[in-house]
C-alpha cells in the first residue's frame, strides 16, 4: 500500500497535466463545431473536392461530419492520440524510473517480492488512467451538450469517448513491456513519441490504402469511432483483440521483471 500510495503522489502532478490537456484539445475542437455547421453544404463541398483516400486517412465521414457525433468522431482521434502518449510514457517511466535513478538494487532488496512491486505499480498506474478518464468523460460531455443546438445520443458519445481508456491501457501495457525489456531508457518520452507516432502512422496508411490486414498492427484501429456512431457499439472481435494485446503485454513484463538481474550501483 505505501509503494502504490508513492507511485500516485509521484505521478500526480503528470496525470493532473495530461488530463487538463486532453480535456482542453477536446473544448477547442468542440468550440468549432458551431462553426461547421452554420454553413454545412459549402463545408461538405469543401469536402468532396478532396481526394477520398485523404478523407479516409484522416477519418473524416463527410455525410456525418456536420452532426456533433460524427464531428466529435472525427476529432477523437487526435484526443485518442495524445491519450495514448501519456499511458505510453508513464508505462515506460513507472517501471523504468527504478534503473533511470539507480534505486533499483535498493528496492529490490527490500522484504517485498518482486510481483508486489510491479502489481503496486501497475495498479497505480490504472488508477491514474481511470480518474484522467472520469474527468475526460465529464468534461466532454458537457462541452458536447454546451455546443449542440440539437439533441443528440449522449450514450453513443459515451461509447466513443470511454475507447480512450482502452487505446490507453494497451498502450500503458506495451510502454510497461518495454520498460522491462529495456529498462535502462532514459529518453523515457522520445521513446513514447516514435513507439505511438509509429503506430499511428500505421493507422493512416492502413485507412488511406483501404489496406484491412494493417489494422490488427495498430491499436488506434481497434475502436473504430465512425462504426460506434453508426451500430452504437463496439466490434466484438477487436474488442477482445485489444484486450489479448494488454493482457498478454503485462503477463510477459510480470515474467522478464521477475527473472531480470539487477546490477548493483
Amino acid at each position: 500500500m505505501n509503494m502504490y500510495s508513492y507511485e500516485l503522489k509521484a505521478y500526480r502532478s503528470f496525470t493532473l497535466i495530461w488530463t487538463a490537456a486532453l480535456v482542453a484539445l477536446a473544448a477547442f475542437m468542440l468550440s468549432m463545431f458551431p462553426t461547421f455547421t452554420h454553413d454545412a453544404e459549402s463545408f461538405k463541398s469543401l469536402l468532396r473536392s478532396m481526394p477520398e483516400s485523404v478523407l479516409h486517412a484522416v477519418g473524416i465521414q463527410i455525410e456525418s461530419i456536420t452532426s456533433l457525433l460524427g464531428f466529435y468522431s472525427y476529432t477523437f482521434m487526435y484526443v485518442t492520440l495524445c491519450g495514448a502518449i501519456q499511458a505510453m510514457t508513464l508505462g515506460v517511466s513507472i517501471i523504468s524510473r527504478e534503473w533511470r535513478d539507480k534505486t533499483a538494487d535498493f528496492l529490490l532488496t527490500k522484504p517485498v517480492a518482486r510481483s508486489s512491486i510491479l502489481t503496486a505499480k501497475l495498479l497505480a498506474a490504472c488508477t491514474l488512467l481511470v480518474l484522467t478518464n472520469l474527468i475526460y468523460l465529464c468534461a466532454a460531455s458537457t462541452l458536447a451538450l454546451l455546443v449542440s443546438a440539437a439533441s443528440f445520443d449522449l450514450t453513443v458519445l459515451l461509447l466513443v469517448s470511454v475507447t480512450l481508456f482502452f487505446v490507453q491501457i494497451i498502450f500503458f501495457s506495451l510502454g510497461m513491456l518495454l520498460a522491462v525489456l529495456a529498462p535502462k531508457i532514459r529518453a523515457v518520452l522520445s521513446i513514447s513519441l516514435g513507439v505511438v507516432f509509429g503506430f499511428f502512422l500505421i493507422g493512416i496508411l492502413g485507412a488511406s490504402t483501404g489496406a484491412d490486414k494493417l489494422r490488427i498492427l495498430t491499436p488506434f484501429k481497434y475502436y473504430d469511432a465512425a462504426y460506434i456512431v453508426r451500430h452504437a457499439g463496439y466490434e466484438v472481435s477487436y474488442l477482445w483483440m485489444g484486450l489479448v494485446v494488454a493482457v498478454t503485454s503485462i503477463i510477459v513484463s510480470y515474467i522478464v521483471f521477475m527473472r531480470r538481474d539487477v546490477d548493483l550501483v
